[in-house]
């Protein structure tokens, strides 16, 4: 685990007090490229299965989602249901097409490093592909031993169980924790733990929650927006 500088359980109002004592982070479109990747890659894997769909479907629709929410709207377009380890023989696919593309997300590096507070991953990929995405991007070593996946937890996103893990590996409570996803699943997932979100360029209308997300563009903006969250528990102003 990454360790910094925090004041877990320090009241607020005292000198130096942070608000929040974390940061939590999606993997697939926030801290690696890899979500176009991922979509060419389902798209030819639903089309091997019988259910030829444009790319813009699938990645509007299945973007962040979870791997029951997949399989479910799998099914019903196919009308059979898949047998366990259907992915297993096109799991190659996705793995070559990550270890030979992935990307960091421009900025998202640099912003690490200058974020203050503890930080951990929670995705709905599984371990394997979460350590290879970070491995790739050659971001690994700023998560090592704080990765949370919807491997561990019983529900996936939009459920808010995967960042309610990765909030009790980092030991700190949800509440103080900041969030940041880039889809609807996982900003309602964020929200529905009870942690404040930042939204990475995401649609805000299908927000479902009427807690607040801030959105924002570019990672280059991500210390400043965090480190004013934490030491005054909110935002001035819009993210320019």
């Amino acid at each position: 685990m990454r360790v910094t500088r925090s004041h877990v359980g320090a009241p607020d109002g005292m000198s130096g007090a942070p608000f929040f004592d974390a940061v939590v982070f999606d993997c697939d479109g926030v801290l690696v490229d890899s979500e176009s990747l991922s979509a060419v890659v389902s798209q030819r894997v639903f089309a091997d299965l019988g259910w030829n769909v444009d790319l813009d479907t699938v990645t509007s629709r299945f973007t962040g989602c979870s791997q029951e929410f997949l399989v479910a709207e799998l099914e019903k377009n196919l009308g059979r249901r898949l047998p366990a380890g259907w992915f297993a023989p096109y799991r190659h696919w996705l793995d070559e097409a990550l270890r030979d593309g992935v990307q960091s997300i421009e900025g998202v590096s640099a912003a690490l490093d200058a974020i203050r507070l503890p930080i951990a991953v929670a995705s709905n990929s599984d371990h394997a592909r979460i350590r290879l995405s970070l491995e790739a991007a050659g971001l690994l070593p700023k998560f090592e031993g704080c990765i949370a996946s919807a491997e561990d937890v019983r529900r996936g996103k939009p459920a808010p169980d995967v960042y309610l893990r990765a909030a009790e590996m980092l030991r700190v409570p949800p509440e103080r924790c900041i969030a940041i996803d880039d889809s609807s699943f996982g900003v309602n997932a964020a929200l529905a733990a009870g942690m404040r979100v930042l939204a990475y360029r995401t649609e805000a209308p299908r927000i479902e929650s009427r807690q607040k997300a801030t959105r924002f563009e570019r990672m280059a903006q991500l210390p400043r927006l965090i480190e004013e969250l934490r030491t005054t528990g909110g935002l001035s102003d819009a993210p320019a």
